[in-house]
């Protein structure tokens, strides 16, 4: 491993409590998961002369802190839960607490520093907007879940009861949804780009105002980087002699299904490029979810174009 002229250091996150370890120094120090451990954590990390840490993502618990190290002018790279499992069976790791999660974090970061150059720091509007945004799929989840319950109710008064849980639930998502378009619109270049998707046939409000708020990178991709990025590449899966069919897996989840949801309709009727796509190729034997799965990636490449 190439030796670096300024420390790494590595973050394990906790609901209370952050773990803190210098890459290739002993001890870890434990700081609590507020304002006021984020300020010491920062402290300490410019007496150490760290200038890159390694934070795990998990599940929002490092919001708060990365933004307060950013903010205080320091790199930070956040890493996915799966790359530092395959790390820790890398390295032939078993055991794991708080204590050895965090320097293997910061080994982690000390090895890719020199291959990764350091990202822009993301737009700091758009986690609100992604929050609203996941509050409206729970609701949109929670008036599915009572209709569904509504069909296998007999009891009058429970009936009632689920109707009216499923209309809250349906008022409030659409609601929000339309603060949301409010919220976007209301800044100059999210509704510029808001309407430049719009403008794509077949892709409607709900679809590009996900790709605003979870895919800011759009413009900025190849075609390549941005289908692996929503999860809608094929993956090859062959060994020898043996060709197997491609996958796609990985990616942004919300995203890919929003596409997938949109090629749907665009693809039968709304856009006749994606129509003609769809009719060549169940013409050349691709079962109907191969044919949608080409559409939505069509539909992600006019997006990034």
């Amino acid at each position: 491993m190439a030796e670096h002229s300024k420390p790494v250091a590595g973050i394990d996150t906790g609901k209370d409590h952050l773990d803190l370890a210098v890459h290739d120094k002993p001890g870890c120090r434990r700081l609590s998961n507020d304002p006021a451990g984020w300020r010491r954590l920062i402290a300490r990390l410019k007496a150490a002369g760290v200038e890159h840490i390694g934070i795990e993502a998990s599940g929002g618990y490092e919001r708060g802190v990365v933004a307060a190290l950013r903010e205080a002018g320091l790199r930070v790279s956040q890493h996915q839960p799966l790359q530092i499992k395959a790390f820790a069976k890398m390295k032939l790791r078993r055991a794991k607490n708080d204590r050895l999660d965090a320097a293997l974090i910061a080994a982690f970061t000390a090895l890719v520093t020199e291959s990764q150059p350091e990202r822009a720091a993301p737009d700091p509007r758009l986690q609100p907007l992604a929050d609203r945004l996941v509050f409206i799929e729970q609701a949109i989840e929670d008036a599915s879940r009572a209709k569904l319950r509504l069909e296998h109710q007999t009891d009058p008064r429970l009936r009632r009861q689920l109707e009216a849980d499923a209309r809250r639930a349906t008022k409030r998502a659409e609601q929000e949804f339309d603060r949301l378009v409010a919220a976007v619109r209301a800044e100059p270049d999210l509704a510029d780009r808001l309407d430049l998707l719009l403008s794509i046939p077949g892709l409607g409000l709900k679809t590009a105002l996900r790709l605003v708020v979870l895919m800011p990178e759009l413009g900025s991709l190849s075609r390549e980087q941005a289908a692996s990025l929503a999860g809608l590449a094929p993956f090859d899966h062959d060994s020898g002699r043996h060709r197997g069919e491609r996958h796609i897996s990985g990616g942004r989840a919300r995203v890919r299904t929003a596409l997938y949801t949109a090629a749907l309709p665009a693809s039968y009727r709304w856009n006749p490029a994606l129509v003609a796509l769809r009719m060549r190729l169940t013409a050349r034997g691709k079962t109907h979810k191969q044919a949608l799965v080409a559409c939505a990636r069509k539909l992600l490449t006019y997006a990034n174009a």
